[in-house]
């Protein structure tokens, strides 16, 4: 009878782990089957000044999508307006600011290579040295892990000169709005045709 109830209640951890291990499979397939949602962002004219920036309709920054796309705007101003760049940085970083690190982050990854930002734009690639189609048009995704932590975003934008798609991280403050927290968009890429002395 002892022998019995012991092959019994192996019998049911077995069944019980079965039906776990089943369960947690249909889990993992249907997460990696999730569709990343998509959005394009038509930023139209480029602002020329902070005030214009802010003007944006992205600029609300009611969700993560818009910033992370502000936030290639702001590079694109690096090479002609250093300045008016980190204004444009420091406001979308909110209640973060932008640090001194900040700065020097982004001035080390900038040497020679102001065409980094503008891959991003749709239409860009190095056959064209990064020239970007009208409107200016930046596309946003996210993937079923974007938002592992509460209060953060992470999504993903891809450079017209890279085979990957590089990350933004965004944090919701408690005004409800998405502010930038990092980015990780001035990683190399191929270099323009006319730059590149083997194309």
């Amino acid at each position: 009878m002892a022998l019995f109830d012991s092959l019994k209640r192996q019998a049911e951890r077995k069944l019980k782990q079965a039906a776990q291990d089943a369960l947690k499979k249909g889990v993992n397939k249907a997460v990696t089957n999730i569709k990343s949602k998509e959005e394009k962002l038509v930023i139209g004219e480029m602002p020329q000044t902070l005030e214009q920036f802010k003007a944006l309709p992205q600029a609300d920054m009611d969700t993560p999508f818009k910033t992370a796309a502000l936030t290639v705007v702001a590079l694109c101003f690096y090479p002609e307006d250093r300045q008016l760049c980190f204004d444009m940085l420091a406001y979308l970083k909110g209640p973060a600011g932008l640090s001194g690190i900040d700065k020097q982050f982004i001035n080390d990854r900038f040497m020679d290579k102001d065409y980094i930002p503008r891959s991003y734009f749709e239409g860009a690639t190095p056959e064209n040295d990064y020239k970007p189609s009208m409107p200016y048009t930046v596309e946003v995704s996210d993937n079923p892990y974007s938002y592992q932590n509460d209060g953060y975003a992470t999504l993903y934008i891809k450079s017209g000169g890279a085979d990957s798609a590089r990350q933004v991280q965004l944090r919701k403050a408690k005004d409800g709005k998405w502010y930038l927290w990092e980015q990780f968009l001035l990683s190399d890429i191929r270099k323009p045709e006319s730059a590149d002395p083997w194309a």
